[in-house]
């Protein structure tokens, strides 16, 4: 009995292990997608002229007792970096967020208007394939909790795994375009969308790196499902040519 369920407890294990790698694909995902931190850099914004007795560089004060001094205020207006004061920023599929001036919290817009018209359908593109990865993913979870959980036959087990893979292996490769496309349509926004919003240095943020992670937790969980369902075709072969060979054996040399 020992050897016969050892095969069925390796079953179960890579069945969890590859619902819990569809599991955090999921969570990932819909972390990644409904957060602001795609894309995360600074801005240059022109300081706005201080009114009343606010004090400090954040900036630009000209009723000061050196008003009238053509020295200061052609250092104030020559000199680029004086006029200017960095902002932090961050971006994601929905809305781009900024710091205030002078003021406490954040300042956000919505990200798809910020698109040029000419990369809006592909970011909308990008938006309804992240849709359909999430839902393809949650799918994926619900065959592979049902494989788990119910304890079917091993052939009823066989046909929900190669379904299972299917859907897990068709939402890996619609996240990859996804997030792939959404890398396009920043670049593109970076370089021609409107002037009062286009970075000065950028980079990728977490859930940008969230986002891929959550594509390779879903192809690993295609690859173990996949896996799962080769190694129990290979077992039930072999099972059958060990059933044909003592069938035979039976045949040839009946018992006295």
């Amino acid at each position: 009995r020992m050897p016969a369920s050892i095969p069925e407890a390796d079953r179960r294990h890579r069945a969890s292990a590859a619902f819990s790698l569809s599991f955090l694909s999921l969570v990932f995902s819909i972390t990644a997608f409904t957060s602001s931190h795609w894309c995360e850099g600074t801005r240059k914004v022109a300081k706005p002229f201080c009114k009343g007795d606010s004090k400090g560089d954040q900036c630009i004060r000209f009723n000061s007792p050196e008003g009238n001094n053509s020295q200061a205020v052609q250092y104030i207006w020559e000199t680029g970096d004086d006029k200017f004061v960095e902002r932090n920023f961050h971006a994601g599929i929905w809305y781009s967020c900024e710091e205030m001036i002078n003021e406490e919290g954040e300042k956000c817009r919505s990200f798809i208007s910020l698109t040029p018209a000419s990369d809006r359908g592909v970011l909308w593109l990008s938006i309804v394939t992240e849709l359909l990865y999430v839902i393809l993913l949650l799918i994926g979870n619900i065959l592979m909790s049902v494989e788990i959980f119910y304890y079917s036959s091993v052939i009823d087990g066989l046909k929900i795994n190669a379904f299972s893979a299917v859907v897990t292996v068709l939402a890996g490769l619609l996240g990859m375009v996804a997030h792939m496309m959404y890398t396009t349509v920043f670049q593109m926004t970076v370089n021609l969308g409107p002037e009062d919003w286009r970075p000065h240095t950028w980079d990728y943020g977490w859930s940008y790196g969230l986002a891929w992670t959550s594509f390779a937790c879903c192809m690993a969980a295609a690859v173990t499902t996949i896996n799962k369902y080769t190694k129990t075709i290979l077992e039930f072969k072999h099972k059958r040519k060990k059933l044909e060979r003592s069938f035979r054996i039976q045949y040839n040399f009946p018992e006295h």
